[in-house]
């Protein structure tokens, strides 16, 4: 980030952690392919292993469940494909795009299943924070945005599959995961050598693998002190403070339980991509949606799969935050936010 701008965009990807560079450059230093049978390879191999044990350990499942993919989309599509399942309209793209069939949640935000087994739904919502109270037998779950934010366990969850990504959590890009129960059968959608016990071909990413795994363990050890007291502190400090000035700001999902650092602000009548740009030019990162669909000026479909209409689905701004994020950060977005406010009502004639 440049000088002087603040970064409030976490739910989009996140910093990269100092854990996580750390691993990765060590990691750089192996040379061995883990599927070679020499010592190189060998060594390769064991911080392949040790890897997929602290992702697992952070995920609250076991290492044999953890097979290692480019990110949560691709695991969606090996958890999905073919599959018919159905899943809520609120959904992340990757989850949509193989889902028969999408379900309306109700105003907040929460979606019911007829048969978990023929569905998915995730844990953690993007754009609004809202967390799914999700039934037992689900067939899968996205876990992209709870992971490392909020605690649980993929062995209490009573899920067949869950997806996650490291760039999250604090981790690199191009790295995630699937997580499958055991037992469950997985057909391979990428064909090859024996990777990942065959369920997913092709050399490992070692050097993303082992950042994904450093920035498990960092993030676990963060909900360990406390960090979702943290956030919860400071998301409503930049609620209350922007409430005692405005009456007509809505916040889709408040009233459920939420991520603690995830908040999405919505005034009828102001775009949320002209918010984005204000915010911007003011040095704040922002967005106006999931950053997968964000390029798209359209309405939020989370908001309206709640039943917000469209013209005011138009209108909501997401303020996501983290580990680095100060209050004081906070209270300049939310003067440069109200601010801005200020500037349009006045043009609107308020």
């Amino acid at each position: 980030m440049r000088a002087g701008r603040v970064y409030l965009d976490w739910n989009a990807t996140t910093p990269l952690r100092p854990e996580a560079r750390s691993a990765m450059v060590e990691a750089m230093d192996l040379v061995g392919n883990p599927s070679s049978v020499h010592a190189e390879g060998r060594a390769a191999k064991m911080l392949l292993e040790r890897s997929r044990e602290a992702v697992a350990e952070a995920l609250g499942a076991g290492s044999a469940d953890v097979v290692f993919t480019s990110g949560a989309t691709e695991a969606a599509a090996l958890a999905m494909a073919g599959r018919g399942l159905v899943c809520a309209a609120g959904e992340h793209p990757c989850v949509k795009a193989w889902a028969d069939e999408s379900l309306a949640t109700d105003a907040n935000g929460m979606v019911a299943v007829a048969d978990p087994s023929r569905a998915a739904l995730q844990l953690a919502n993007s754009e609004t924070g809202v967390i799914q109270d999700l039934p037992q037998g689900l067939a899968v779950s996205d876990l992209t945005q709870a992971f490392g934010k909020i605690p649980f366990a993929f062995d209490w969850l009573g899920v067949e599959a869950g997806l996650v990504s490291a760039h999250k959590l604090g981790g690199p890009k191009g790295i995630g995961a699937l997580i499958v129960k055991k037992g469950s059968e997985l057909k391979a959608r990428i064909r090859g050598g024996g990777q990942e016990q065959g369920r997913r071909a092709g050399t490992e990413n070692l050097i993303g693998i082992a950042g994904f795994a450093a920035a498990a363990t960092a993030a676990q050890d963060d909900l360990s002190a406390g960090s979702v007291e943290k956030l919860t502190e400071l998301r409503n400090r930049l609620e209350n403070a922007l409430d005692i000035h405005d009456e007509n700001t809505i916040y889709p999902g408040r009233t459920s339980p939420r991520l603690p650092q995830t908040m999405s602000i919505l005034t009828p009548g102001w775009k949320g991509e002209t918010q984005v740009m204000q915010m911007d030019l003011a040095g704040f990162a922002v967005s106006a949606g999931s950053a997968c669909s964000s390029g798209k000026v359209t309405p939020s479909g989370v908001l309206r799969a709640m039943g917000v209409p469209e013209a005011e689905a138009a209108c909501a701004l997401r303020v996501s935050f983290g580990w680095t994020t100060t209050a004081e950060e906070l209270d300049r977005f939310a003067e440069a936010w109200l601010t801005a406010r200020a500037r349009w009502q006045s043009k609107q004639g308020r």
